[in-house]
């Protein structure tokens, strides 16, 4: 019993061990969406600033061309972040079958444990002697 319920506790980190990683990486995403919303005002600003929005044309500001290469960055950043949290979320799928596992077969031990008791009791009445 004791093994069985320390499985059971390192599937139950298991999972919650998951489930901070999935949280740190949607964190960690909508931070650097926010600062790609930044970029966005201070391109747009710098754009206004210049009269000038194409960054082809020769004129077109160079602060605005470093932020657009940041923001291009920070959108790839993103893209990563999203395939890893595609993969810690089958991760957590994963580790919850798991855990659903191991802790169906501990029940199904614990229910059995207890048929084998029910059964080696006497009966309710039964004094357990036997008379000569």
């Amino acid at each position: 019993m004791r093994s069985k319920d320390t499985l059971l506790r390192l599937h139950r980190f298991h999972v919650e061990e998951k489930r901070r990683q999935v949280g740190d990486i949607e964190m960690m995403m909508a931070d650097f969406r926010r600062k790609q919303d930044d970029l966005d005002q201070q391109i747009a600003y710098e754009e206004q600033k210049t009269g000038v929005s194409d960054p082809a044309n020769f004129n077109y500001s160079m602060t605005a061309k470093s932020i657009r290469k940041r923001r291009e960055n920070l959108l790839a950043t993103i893209d990563d972040l999203q395939a890893q949290l595609d993969r810690a979320n089958e991760a957590v799928a994963e580790e919850e079958s798991e855990l659903r596992k191991v802790e169906l077969l501990a029940e199904k031990d614990a229910n059995h444990r207890n048929d084998i008791k029910m059964i080696g009791r006497p009966a309710e009445g039964a004094t357990g002697r036997t008379k000569h």
